[in-house]
């Protein structure tokens, strides 16, 4: 059996990547990933973690609340080219989602350079930056 800090660094990753709705949804995807745990561990971590559900009804995690509102209303595109993550933005949203992106300190973001209406971002590789264009799109409801 892992650790507890592990299952929640990889409850933090799943909820980051996927749409999930449901406790069940989160067990199914801990064992996936090679974590043994029942529901009511799974609930313990959540309640522990400040996960929240949002009226979308899908759950994030309490520090990326404010991401998650900042993506859905400003983000109109995300491009992803190798490492890097190509975002636009409405006029004038740029340095407001680079912020909530830095304040949320994502492990898949090495940092980003952001203008008026586009922030690029930069990741250790491919699959990382498939990683952040996944939790954008999650945020902005296309996944």
């Amino acid at each position: 059996m892992r650790k507890r800090s592990q299952r929640q660094d990889a409850i933090r990753a799943i909820v980051r990547r996927e749409r999930i709705k449901t406790q069940r949804d989160l067990v199914d995807h801990l064992r996936a990933a090679g974590y043994s745990c029942t529901q009511a561990t799974v609930s313990r971590d959540m309640a522990d973690m400040g996960l929240r559900k949002l009226p979308e009804g899908v759950y994030v995690l309490a520090e990326d609340i404010h991401l998650q509102r900042m993506v859905a209303e400003l983000v109109q595109e995300v491009i992803q080219s190798e490492q890097l993550v190509l975002v636009k933005t409405t006029a004038g949203g740029g340095q407001s989602v680079a912020a909530a992106l830095d304040a949320a300190q994502i492990d898949s973001i090495l940092g980003s350079i952001a203008g008026d209406d586009t922030i690029l971002i930069v990741t250790p590789g491919a699959g990382a930056a498939e990683e952040v264009v996944a939790g954008l799109d999650k945020f902005r409801g296309r996944r």
